[in-house]
């Protein structure tokens, strides 16, 4: 096993490094935003050339998953490890899936250097007993930060960026499950093949002792945009990451996503497409919740139950906040003890800059298992940037499994409906809500408002509106729909979108259920 060295700004470390096979030399240069920002520009005035998976030997490209699995980082030869420090960095082995090298870079307030690609990293398990060599300038598949998460002395997995421009964080005493991305690209644009532009290069800032959170800056490159991107990184019961971003027009595309982010949802207590499984809920998220400039918050359930792609989109001139929320963190809700899908966190967006006017896109694409994303939600901004446009925006993501992160007060907590065979064509619905003002005594009683939007609203009927208190603190709204036209089957309605909140008088007390219904 080859040494682990103390990274310095002398002469002697920097040829030690050389002669351990590292290969690692710090130079003199100011390393920030601005730079970033710079390269970004001089990229976008270019003519976009892929990385190339090439630059790979052939064995790393013919890794199979197993065999992939089998190679991890030595934890001993992580960057900061001997130091000390807050933090600490590991390395993804380039193969695999991941075949488009990236450039990772050390720096401090004064000097930078580039971490060469050596196998004194990496353990190589059973199946990789022999392998070919590792090109210096091979670059990493990623990499991923560690920190004192949920014991003071062990370092826990924190933050993980790995392929095109993905990213996962952990709070305290979570799970990973949902995922964020740079920006999306013409997703789901009908006869439009999407765009993953990736993160080419990455700077990772030496933590001082004692401080609080990480900071490092990619790159970004695709054949529409380049883009620099600046995250601080805060650990925590809440882990906070905040993102400022400056992206640079290369083309025009249909569809420009910003903040997005993607998680999986099978089937929940609302879906009406069961499947062969122990388990009664499978799903890293449940809805998509939104905080509206005007004040106005909604939440939309996550559902898997047309067989198609879907799309709902949420127009306003100004965005407060919006996520894929996990809300039940009941383990009974799941019973899943392995997947532990209670402790995944939910991912709510908070604007730190004027995102100006735009909508809020959910796209949920069928799916039969559990294994990939299916549901998709970003920023979609009212006008689509010209070819030489630059765009910057700021954001701050909570990767939490506390509470609210909406701060809806009134919140769904379920959403339940079904079909009675003694009443085909009528569907009895039934949304339950929770918070603190529905628990307050008042002489005045809640009522529900309930309604049917869209072009399809005159086709059914709401009837049997009640609303009671239940246990656990919820209080549930429940009625039947029907088709308005005499003889017409349920069935034969089509998609109704249905719209539920709770009143006392004129105070609204809770968000707006949104939800698409196919009867």
């Amino acid at each position: 096993m080859k040494p682990v060295v103390p990274r310095n700004l002398t002469w002697f470390a920097s040829a030690l490094l050389a002669t351990t096979g590292f290969c690692q030399t710090w130079e003199r240069e100011d390393v920030g935003f601005d730079s970033i920002q710079s390269r970004a520009r001089d990229l976008a005035n270019k003519q976009y050339h892929s990385p190339g998976a090439d630059r790979l030997p052939a064995w790393m490209g013919q890794l199979s998953y197993d065999q992939y699995r089998d190679i991890r980082f030595n934890p001993n030869q992580a960057l900061w490890a001997t130091e000390g420090l807050p933090f600490r960095a590991m390395f993804f082995h380039p193969g695999y899936l991941y075949r488009e090298p990236v450039t990772l870079n050390e720096f401090t307030s004064s000097h930078q250097q580039q971490i060469r690609l050596a196998e004194a990293y990496f353990n190589y398990g059973p199946l990789l007993q022999k392998h070919g060599d590792l090109p210096p300038d091979g670059g990493f598949a990623g990499f991923r930060l560690h920190a004192p998460l949920n014991k003071p002395d062990v370092f826990d997995e924190l933050i993980a960026f790995q392929g095109a421009s993905y990213w996962r964080a952990l709070g305290k005493n979570q799970r990973y499950g949902i995922s964020a991305r740079g920006i999306a690209v013409d997703t789901g644009v009908e006869g439009v093949t999407e765009e993953f532009p990736g993160f080419r290069e990455f700077w990772l800032r030496k933590p001082e002792p004692g401080e609080t959170h990480a900071r490092l800056y990619a790159l970004l490159d695709g054949p529409s945009y380049a883009a620099a991107y600046a995250f601080r990184i805060h650990p925590g019961n809440v882990t906070i990451v905040d993102v400022r971003a400056v992206i640079f027009t290369r083309r025009a595309v249909q569809r420009l996503g910003i903040a997005p982010m993607s998680s999986m949802f099978w089937f929940g207590e609302n879906s009406r497409r069961r499947f062969d499984d122990f388990r009664p809920e499978v799903h890293d998220s449940d809805g998509l919740a939104i905080r509206m400039g005007s004040g106005e918050r909604v939440w939309r359930p996550i559902s898997n139950d047309s067989g198609k792609l879907e799309f709902s989109f949420f127009s306003m001139e100004k965005c407060d906040g919006f996520g894929l929320l996990q809300r039940d963190r009941r383990f009974s809700a799941y019973e899943d003890g392995e997947a532990s899908y209670h402790m995944r966190p939910s991912l709510w967006i908070e604007p730190t800059s004027d995102w100006g006017p735009g909508r809020v896109m959910l796209m949920e694409i069928p799916t039969t298992n559990e294994l990939t994303d299916n549901a998709v939600a970003m920023w979609e901004p009212a006008a689509v940037p010209k070819p030489g446009d630059r765009i910057e925006f700021s954001y701050r993501q909570h990767w939490t499994t506390d509470g609210d992160p909406s701060q809806a007060g009134g919140h769904v907590v379920a959403t339940r409906s079904g079909v009675h065979d003694w009443q085909p064509e009528q569907r009895t619905i039934v949304v339950e809500f929770a918070g603190p003002k529905l628990e307050e005594a008042s002489e005045t009683p809640v009522t529900a408002q309930v309604q049917a939007v869209g072009d399809g609203a005159g086709k059914i009927t709401i009837q049997g509106i009640t609303v009671q208190s239940v246990p656990e603190n919820r209080t549930r709204v429940s009625f039947q729909i029907t088709p308005t036209a005499a003889g017409t089957k349920l069935s034969e309605t089509g998609p109704i979108e249905l719209r539920c909140c709770l009143k006392r008088g004129e105070d609204f007390l809770t968000e707006t259920w949104a939800h698409r219904v196919i009867p």
